[in-house]
């Protein structure tokens, strides 16, 4: 998630457990903790090679193997700090584990991947049930903290901080609840167009739980739409992305290649444009229009040549056609539709 959920998320943590006596202490404290995991990027901005530093991002200091035990030397480092006695102390170790930990199970709630279980080679889980920023996750706990740091010591602070975890704690169970409506309305969709064995990756689409983005993985391309939370049989349309897979397999050993694969469980794209061959992360943002692509050879007229490091394409500037096609189909999720119907079009525009 974005930096400010976990920054309110952290101070939420600490400060319903710390005595009262240190609310304020508590939440800055636990804001320090719940942003602490995400400054990995630091020594990571010396990494040249922009797969890595994607594919990096969320690993070790995103690990349930690690974080407890820098918890502990964290909170053994405070109390040379600060003098805390008794159950007091319990209360600060509860609140210091809390805030880290809830930091990577809040993150592998988006798409993006996190690497819950470095050093084991586990693939990065991505829950995908909220987008990266959401502000119905995040303001019940940012007035929480806010009415708690005005509060202080008042009954009244700890209530808010709760009821600010009750909320955003609420909104995410209700994200599983809406990927769930989403992928049980599409099975029968997808046995009847022969496409339930495929890969399937449904994400919400920015800034809400309510429409989502489907994605449908096959040898030969991949199929895009857009289904709703709240009409989940409505009909939608699947757009199909041809690629060439004898093209894409010349480059399946390039070690960018492995670890993108690797990375996103399958959903990327290896396309050719013009003399160049680019690798695309599938998952984060909408066709023609994605977060990241990455060239990884060029053809020099003889032959093609490897790109080392690969390097990280600009986000291409969407087109209107492509931008109202989107719109309409998202818009599209959220109308009343008693029927259960589908389409697949196909777009082969980018090869």
């Amino acid at each position: 998630m974005d930096s400010l959920s976990q920054v309110v998320l952290g101070a939420a943590c600490v400060a319903a457990v710390a005595p009262a006596a240190e609310r304020r202490r508590a939440l800055v404290l636990g804001a320090a903790l719940g942003t602490l995991p995400d400054l990995d990027v630091l020594p990571l901005l010396c990494v040249r090679d922009p797969v890595q530093f994607l594919t990096w991002h969320r690993s070790f200091s995103h690990s349930l193997f690690v974080l407890p035990l820098l918890g502990w030397l964290l909170w053994w480092l405070a109390q040379r700090r600060w003098v805390w006695t008794g159950a007091e102390r319990w209360h600060w170790f509860a609140g210091f584990q809390l805030a880290l930990i809830t930091h990577p199970l809040l993150d592998a709630h988006t798409v993006y991947g996190t690497q819950l279980f470095w050093p084991l080679p586990n693939e990065p889980v991505m829950w995908a049930t909220v987008f990266i920023i959401d502000p119905l996750y995040t303001l019940p706990l940012l007035v929480g903290g806010v009415c708690a740091w005005r509060w202080r010591e008042r009954a009244a602070a700890l209530r808010a901080v709760q009821i600010g975890l009750l909320l955003s704690s609420a909104y995410l169970g209700w994200s599983w609840v809406a990927k769930w409506r989403v992928e049980h309305a599409l099975r029968p969709m997808l046995e009847r167009i022969g496409l339930e064995h495929d890969p399937l990756l449904t994400v919400p689409t920015p800034f809400n739980t309510l429409g989502w983005r489907v994605v449908v993985m096959r040898d030969d391309g991949y199929f895009e739409g857009y289904a709703s939370a709240i009409y989940p049989d409505r009909p939608i349309t699947l757009r199909f992305h041809a690629r060439h897979g004898e093209f894409a397999k010349r480059f399946e050993r390039l070690p960018a290649v492995v670890r993108m694969k690797w990375f996103t469980r399958g959903f990327f794209h290896i396309e050719q444009r013009a003399s160049a061959a680019v690798l695309t992360d599938l998952r984060m943002g909408m066709a023609p229009d994605y977060f990241f692509s990455f060239l990884i050879a060029r053809d020099n007229g003889l032959r093609w040549t490897t790109v080392h490091p690969a390097e990280q394409l600009p986000r291409p500037r969407i087109d209107e056609s492509a931008r109202a096609r989107v719109q309409r189909s998202v818009l599209q999720a959220f109308e009343p539709v008693n029927a259960v119907a589908e389409a697949v079009e196909e777009d082969q525009s980018r090869l």
